[in-house]
């Protein structure tokens, strides 16, 4: 148990509450989408009472519910130890960074290379299970994930690597459920593409100076913390886009409308947290206020797809 809880902290398991609900949406979009395909035997919720449509998805997709749930985890998990083990050296020598589990030999090095590996080789056994294609595009999305780990070392656009590898997360859920590719996901996807970018880069202004000081590249060194700032807003206004075009292209009713309220008004409410002088609440801003958004922007999207 207490190794268990060293592994979760070093992948940041908590973490996991930024991209699992758009997952989460990603897949019940894939279950709307099949009960419009004619000889497709899936139930159709939206025709159902609450408790009737809680039944059938429980009998009838719970197990492609809980391996698109592992899929997520091993995969985020592989990523953040490779980029711990990955940054090691780094991490050891940023005062910020210095008490992680593999500089503070908490984890040995060794031990968190074998953790990646065996959780990349579980997620591809998880998306084998699900079907062809995800089987098929695995180490590509493995790839994407892990290759973000070197990006920070030759270009300032690593923020916009990560939120790439985040943002597969709709378009893999909607995937393992249809074997198939849509725009409403992918507009989503954008959605977290940009969102993730601009967090990212509040949560770099931390490491400014030292990233310039190690020839480490990010928006903040590059561009100093205001200029960064003002990169983080537009990015932002484009997942608030993003959002308000996969809302009409989709033909979401209100509830939907609901989740973009809040959602648009956090990341509005965040970059109101930090200043250029003042990062005092980057953490509120990069964790709580991001964590939240997320819960409750997928929570009304779901709560959507089942009402109409």
């Amino acid at each position: 148990m207490i190794a268990l809880k060293k592994y979760l902290s070093l992948v940041k398991f908590s973490h996991t509450i930024f991209a699992m609900p758009f997952a989460l949406v990603g897949f019940f979009l894939g279950i709307k989408a099949l009960s419009k395909i004619p000889h497709i035997k899936v139930f159709e919720p939206w025709k159902l009472s609450v408790t009737q449509k809680t039944k059938l998805f429980f009998q009838g997709n719970l197990w492609i519910f809980l391996l698109v749930i592992l899929c997520m985890v091993f995969a985020r998990s592989a990523a953040m130890a490779f980029n711990r083990w990955l940054d090691k050296n780094f991490d050891a020598k940023n005062p910020r960074t210095s008490i992680r589990e593999i500089p503070a030999g908490i984890i040995k090095s060794n031990s968190a290379l074998w953790f990646v590996i065996i959780c990349s080789l579980l997620f591809v056994i998880c998306c084998y299970f699900i079907n062809n294609i995800c089987f098929f595009l695995s180490p590509v999305a493995l790839f994407v994930v892990l290759f973000y780990s070197y990006t920070k070392r030759f270009t300032a656009l690593c923020h916009l690597v990560l939120g790439v590898g985040l943002s597969l997360a709709p378009i893999g859920a909607y995937l393992a459920v249809t074997g198939q590719f849509a725009l409403l996901p992918v507009l989503f996807s954008f959605t977290v593409l940009f969102w993730v970018s601009g967090f990212d880069i509040i949560y770099a202004l931390q490491d400014e100076e030292f990233d310039k000081t190690n020839k480490l590249h990010s928006i903040p060194a590059a561009l100093g913390k205001s200029k960064a700032l003002l990169v983080s807003n537009v990015l932002h206004l484009l997942s608030a886009i993003s959002i308000l075009i996969a809302g009409l292209y989709g033909h979401f009713g209100l509830w939907y409308w609901v989740g973009v309220i809040f959602f648009c008004g956090l990341l509005i409410y965040q970059h109101l947290l930090v200043k250029p002088n003042d990062l005092s609440k980057v953490n509120v801003a990069f964790f709580t206020t991001n964590g939240i958004a997320s819960l409750v922007f997928a929570f009304f999207v779901i709560l959507d797809i089942f009402l109409t």
